[in-house]
């Protein structure tokens, strides 16, 4: 049985780095749940549900961001660049809320939720769609991992 404290460690880890990783931080969270579920493929579903629940919060971060500080976004230290919040505001006014299940893609995803913000996406349909996509995303990667090890 393990202690509290090392169930803390890992699950916390996990949930911070999925959270860092929906910033636009280079963070990649992917590698950590893999790296996990190598370790304890039998907690497969409170470790895919982890990853996504911090995942999610780092996207809602980024629609805060985009939200109540838009008009900041011409600053250097604005986290997504021109280029990037041009592509993702094009992607969401041709896909509205569906193009928030890409809200996992690289170079894309983080600026959408940012976008989206921005925007005035309600707060609601923001979180379905992103959760959806991100939580197929950890299961994809589950799923692969599992097969790798043979689990």
């Amino acid at each position: 049985m393990e202690d509290s404290s090392t169930i803390f460690a890992v699950y916390g880890g996990l949930f911070t780095s999925a959270f860092l990783a929906a910033t636009l931080l280079p963070v990649v969270s992917e590698a950590v749940l893999a790296g996990l579920l190598i370790e304890r493929a039998d907690q497969v579903w409170a470790l895919v549900l982890t990853a996504t629940a911090g995942n999610v919060l780092g996207a809602m971060l980024n629609w805060v961001l985009g939200r109540f500080f838009s008009e900041l976004r011409h600053k250097k230290w604005f986290p997504v660049s021109e280029a990037h919040y041009d592509r993702a505001i094009g992607w969401y006014q041709r896909f509205g809320y569906w193009s928030l299940l890409l809200a996992w893609a690289p170079i894309i995803g983080d600026p959408l939720t940012v976008v989206a913000g921005v925007l005035r996406c309600h707060i609601v349909p923001f979180v379905v769609f992103v959760t959806l996509g991100k939580l197929v995303r950890y299961i994809a990667i589950a799923a692969i991992t599992l097969h790798w090890i043979g689990g």
